[in-house]
């Protein structure tokens, strides 16, 4: 697998580190137990595209948000995650 970087151009998947899905959202401070266990140990398996966080380590240690099939590794976007996962 290729990720194309939007400083550093194109890579092999190895310089990078997958950092897990980009849309859970952490609960406020105040929420109850129940939520922060949700955000703590539950994922979801989704199969088809699906927005992940990677981190270019052994390129411009940037942060990616990259929108990958999670079924055949297909990437349809790259950007930068500055914004988060819904910029």
């Amino acid at each position: 697998m290729r990720i194309h970087c939007p400083y550093c151009g194109t890579r092999g998947v190895e310089e990078f580190t997958y950092l897990g899905d980009a849309t859970v959202r952490r609960p406020d401070p105040d929420a109850p137990e129940a939520a922060w266990v949700d955000y703590v140990y539950l994922r979801d398996n989704p199969a088809g595209p699906h927005p992940e966080y990677w981190y270019h380590a052994a390129g411009c240690h940037g942060w990616l948000v990259v929108v990958r099939d999670t079924r055949t590794h297909e990437i349809f976007s790259v950007r930068t995650a500055s914004g988060g996962a819904e910029a």
